[in-house]
């Protein structure tokens, strides 16, 4: 496939700098169903991308599109702050009935706001509210969003560096793995908790995520999570699992700490908790963690109420069931052996591959080599990011409903790519 950049004359002349991804795809795109996007001279695109894992059901899924098409032309309401409306007694006894009772999970539900980065705000502020604390514990490479609460507990230099002011109350340790074995786990932050001169503040809550999306696929182990949440009840600290990229599904449970057999303090979910693409984040809680008074911490458009109608009917349409977490595993397993013949096939000493679910990211010792990958793959009509903090992974992010034969077609292209990338190549 033969593609001609478009003249992209109004994005470049009016639009921020600050854009990213249109950068590496280079296309003005129109339409998308499923697992593909057509941009506007009709080239198709298989998408192992799937907005960055808002879009785990695909493009215009066609149950949610019909839900939401139906609530519209019944003048359903759209904006409703956090008033009591159908649509959102709909979707919160469809979320309890489905999600939180079949795993014994008590927790309470609050709305924060439109985005991912808002629940982690609003999840850090309850922490802090709760315990009377300001230190916040976070891990190397952690990703949690880019407002100032979140930045303060991410990793990525690049993305601190823009927040202007000092990042301050957040305190990194080493996540899983990071010492390659070497080191026990949790020796660091143990110690520093005995020490009464080690300057760490007895933190409010430690944060985590399972698998590190952003920080280059780093996937914790279920002993070393489970380990976590003893350290948190043993030193008063609430455990926070960022569930936003790998919650809803992405890993094969509903929750990505489910394999672990822990349950958090504070969760928080955003991206594909509405189905479609559609605006929406929750802060889940333990209940005698609700200490808010009304209206301590509001949003308005916390209240996006077709994103209820859609995650409502992804609830009903995937998750009262077992099939999609079987599904996943089922595609998660074709990847994975995929990953393991091109790694056979692979003259790169330092290529390695990791994931779980349907999210996987392949490693490369040149940091510029998967920039080089996700460029051809492009041409060859494949949407892949990079991750890590170089961006030296490269990360595979398809929807949950991608069909096998697609699936193939994606694994076939990034080998393709990889082969063409080569040194000598």
């Amino acid at each position: 496939m033969t593609i001609t950049p478009p003249a992209l004359s109004v994005f470049e002349t009016l639009e921020s700098e600050v854009r990213s991804y249109c950068r590496g795809w280079p296309a003005v795109f129109d339409r998308a169903q499923g697992s593909r996007l057509t941009d506007e001279d009709g080239h198709s695109y298989l998408d192992f991308f799937a907005g960055a894992g808002s879009l785990n059901y695909g493009h215009n899924n066609p149950v949610l599109k019909r839900a939401l098409l139906d609530y519209l032309e019944r003048d359903g309401i759209t904006h409703g702050l956090d008033m009591a409306t159908t649509a959102k007694r709909s979707f919160l006894e469809t979320f309890e009935n489905l999600v939180l009772r079949p795993r014994d999970m008590p927790h309470k539900v609050m709305f924060p706001g439109p985005t991912g980065t808002n629940a982690v705000e609003a999840a850090l502020k309850l922490a802090r509210k709760v315990k009377g604390r300001e230190s916040v514990v976070s891990f190397t490479n952690a990703f949690h969003g880019m407002s100032l609460g979140s930045l303060a507990v991410t990793g990525n230099a690049f993305k601190r560096a823009g927040a202007g002011i000092p990042l301050v109350h957040g305190t990194p340790m080493p996540f899983d793995n990071y010492f390659d074995g070497t080191v026990p786990d949790f020796l660091w932050f143990e110690r520093l908790l005995e020490d009464q001169g080690s300057g760490l503040n007895k933190p409010a809550a430690v944060i985590v995520e399972t698998v590190q999306g952003e920080g280059g696929i780093n996937v914790a182990r279920p002993e070393w999570l489970r380990a976590l949440k003893e350290l948190c009840e043993r030193r008063d600290m609430l455990l926070i699992v960022d569930d936003i990229q790998m919650g809803c599904g992405r890993t094969g449970g509903f929750f990505s700490f489910e394999e672990a057999g822990i349950v958090p303090d504070i969760i928080t979910l955003s991206k594909s908790i509405s189905g479609y693409g559609l605006p929406m984040s929750l802060c889940l809680f333990l209940p005698e963690l609700d200490i808010w008074e009304p209206g301590e911490h509001n949003g308005t458009f916390r209240g996006n109420n077709p994103a209820f109608v859609t995650a409502t009917a992804a609830l009903r349409t995937y998750w009262a069931d077992g099939e999609l977490e079987k599904q996943t595993a089922r595609r998660g397993e074709q990847i994975e052996q995929s990953l393991l013949a091109l790694a056979g096939e692979s003259d790169d000493p330092g290529f390695s591959f990791r994931g779980r679910g349907l999210v996987w990211g392949l490693e490369f010792p040149d940091t510029d080599r998967a920039s080089a990958i996700c460029a051809r793959a492009f041409e060859l009509g494949l949407l892949l990011e990079t991750s890590g903090p170089e961006g030296e992974v490269v990360k595979l992010l398809p929807p949950l409903t991608v069909s096998p034969d697609e699936l193939d077609e994606g694994l076939r292209v990034l080998a393709r790519a990889v082969r063409e990338t080569a040194a000598g190549a």
